[in-house]
């Protein structure tokens, strides 16, 4: 991982894939994490079943503090391409450097699967983003619709974005 811990630190941070035992404590914890998302959508940002649905195409990392879930980040393989995406750390715990140490996990997961890209896809409304993943190497592609199926309170669209891996 590239980011380190102060050395007075007594946190123990690991990373683990997911098991279908870790939905509740995921759910609760993306739903947290996307809170901010509320002043656009109508809905919380998913629920158990598309949880376990993820599970069965891809596989969650999740960053745990001694034990205790920290973070996440959904990872699925397509092919030369890995999507990442759900990338939620709790909100008392963000901007502190875990979602970096997330991100470097899910493209390593890839790297080590023989995937030549990373792609995620973001809503544009939420304009802190875009910066934040071209700091870390990504590049717009394109856009994409927001699905109907979506409760969403604001006219909104996906910007892609994707990153070679080295």
């Amino acid at each position: 991982m590239s980011d380190q811990l102060p050395a007075n630190s007594r946190q123990v941070l690991t990373i683990r894939h997911a098991a279908e035992t870790d939905t509740e404590a995921l759910t609760t914890l993306i739903n947290e994490a996307f809170q901010v998302e509320r002043f656009f959508l109508a809905s919380d940002r998913l629920n158990a079943t598309e949880v376990r649905e993820r599970l069965a195409r891809g596989t969650f990392l999740l960053l745990q503090d001694d034990g205790t879930l920290v973070g996440c980040v959904y990872a699925e393989l397509r092919g030369e391409s890995g999507y990442v995406g759900l990338l939620s750390v709790t909100p008392k715990r963000q901007k502190s450097g875990l979602s970096r140490m997330l991100m470097t996990a899910a493209e390593d997961y890839f790297r080590a699967n023989s995937c030549r890209f990373a792609e995620l896809r973001i809503v544009n409304l939420r304009q802190e983003l875009p910066p934040y993943y071209q700091h870390l190497g990504y590049q717009q592609l394109g856009t994409e619709k927001f699905p109907p199926e979506i409760p969403a309170i604001l006219p909104c669209h996906f910007l892609i974005m994707r990153k070679e891996l080295l």
